[in-house]
Order: structure tokens, then C-alpha cells, then sequence
């Protein structure tokens, strides 16, 4: 079992080893949650000649510790609470609604940054493999789960370079497939399996988003005609 991964690239590198049968389908899109799970999932649209693609979430912090996730919201006006989180923690409801109404600005102004002009591509009937850099409570992935699977794809992959077993466990059941290159237990958080885990910037996710649409030739890929209309 891999133990820890250099950073990023070299994860997506070995997680797309592990996706080679998906490669060169042209019904395969490759979906990664920004900001770390972009070049992640770069890497493995690169490895199997697919088009790629942003799926904006934004995790619910607790008042006090935002990196502790009381739940996610995603594109689609999709939000997923952690139970466990907020009522052990007794957040009242007009709280959480505060914090969704923030984060929901927030992943407006991300899906414009990364896509601007550009449509999204299309989910329904299509083979999805969502990608992040890793998954630790899964409020963020859960959220996005639920999201995609409203626009009913016709086989939903999430993979990942690690992901706590616990977690793992929980979200198998929800998607056709789950890929983790390693679920270390005990887990100490995504940061922990990888040397460099540097903080992404929106700059660097656009670059590779247009790297990645440069990239894909074929002519049926629907992200990768500019809409030239308002988003």
C-alpha cells in the first residue's frame, strides 16, 4: 500500500492507473472539486483522453473552526449537513442558513473565475468520474454526489488518492464505483498522505482547466465550445 503520496500530480498520475478502462471512451467526462482536486483530476483526464471539468462545492465551517465541515453545498442548490457535527455541537439553524448564504456567493464567484464563458459539460447520460484530492468526513464529496447524481449520469465513479475507511465505507453505497489508492487508518486528515500539499490557487486551476481544454480534440466535447452568453 502507498504510503504517501509527493503531491498532486503524482497522485493523479497513479490514481489514473488505476481508471485505464475508462480510457478513450468518448462518453467519459472527468469532473475535479477545486481547488485540490483539479490537478488531481488533470492528470487523469490527460491519462484517458477525456474532458474536464470543474464541480464547485463549498464546505459549511462551524462558527469558530470553519475547517471543521458541519456540512457542503453544491452547484444545483444541493446541501448536505453533517448531523453529527451540528447537533453535537448545537448549532442552530439560523446559523447554518448564515453560512450557506455566504458560501453560496462564494461558489458563484469560483464557477465564474474557472469557467467564465465556457458551458458546462454535460452530466446526463454520460460515464462521470469525480475526483478530489482526498476525502476525510465527505461532506464536500457527499454534497457533490448528490448534486450529479439529480442529473442522472449513466455510470458515477468517484476516485481519490486516499480516503479515511470509515468514510469510504459509507459513501461505496452511493455511487457505482469508489477508487482510493489508500484508506489509512488512523487518518489524520488528506494533508497527511501527501508531502506537498501546498494550497492551490484560483489562477493555477483556471491555467489547468485551459491546459485541459486545449488538450481535448474531439468534437462532440461540450465544455469545450465558448457560449459567448451570460452565465
Amino acid at each position: 500500500m502507498r504510503e504517501i503520496f509527493r503531491n498532486r500530480i503524482e497522485a493523479g498520475q497513479l490514481l489514473a492507473g488505476k481508471l485505464m478502462h475508462y480510457a478513450n471512451q468518448p462518453n467519459v467526462i472527468v469532473l475535479g472539486l477545486p481547488r485540490g482536486g483539479v490537478p488531481v483530476a488533470f492528470e487523469v483526464a490527460k491519462a484517458l483522453r477525456a474532458p474536464l471539468d470543474v464541480f464547485v462545492v463549498r464546505k459549511l465551517g462551524t462558527p469558530g473552526n470553519r475547517e471543521v465541515a458541519m456540512g457542503a453545498i453544491a452547484t444545483g442548490g444541493v446541501r448536505v449537513l453533517n448531523e453529527e457535527v451540528v447537533v453535537g455541537l448545537g448549532i442552530p439553524i439560523e446559523v447554518i442558513d448564515a453560512v450557506t448564504a455566504e458560501e453560496k456567493q462564494e461558489l458563484k464567484r469560483r464557477e465564474l473565475a474557472y469557467r467564465g464563458s465556457y458551458s458546462e459539460l454535460e452530466v446526463r447520460g454520460k460515464t462521470v468520474i469525480l475526483i478530489d484530492d482526498g476525502i476525510a468526513t465527505g461532506s464536500t464529496v457527499r454534497a457533490a454526489v448528490r448534486a450529479l447524481n439529480a442529473q442522472h449520469p449513466a455510470r458515477f465513479i468517484v476516485a481519490v488518492p486516499t480516503a479515511a475507511e470509515s468514510t469510504y465505507r459509507e459513501l461505496r453505497p452511493e455511487v457505482d464505483e469508489l477508487v482510493a489508492l489508500m484508506t489509512p487508518e488512523p487518518f489524520y486528515g488528506v494533508g497527511a498522505s501527501y508531502e506537498d500539499f501546498s494550497q492551490m490557487s484560483d489562477a493555477e486551476v483556471t491555467d489547468l482547466l485551459e491546459r485541459a481544454r486545449s488538450c481535448t480534440a474531439s468534437p462532440d466535447v461540450a465544455g469545450a465550445v465558448e457560449t459567448g452568453g451570460e452565465e
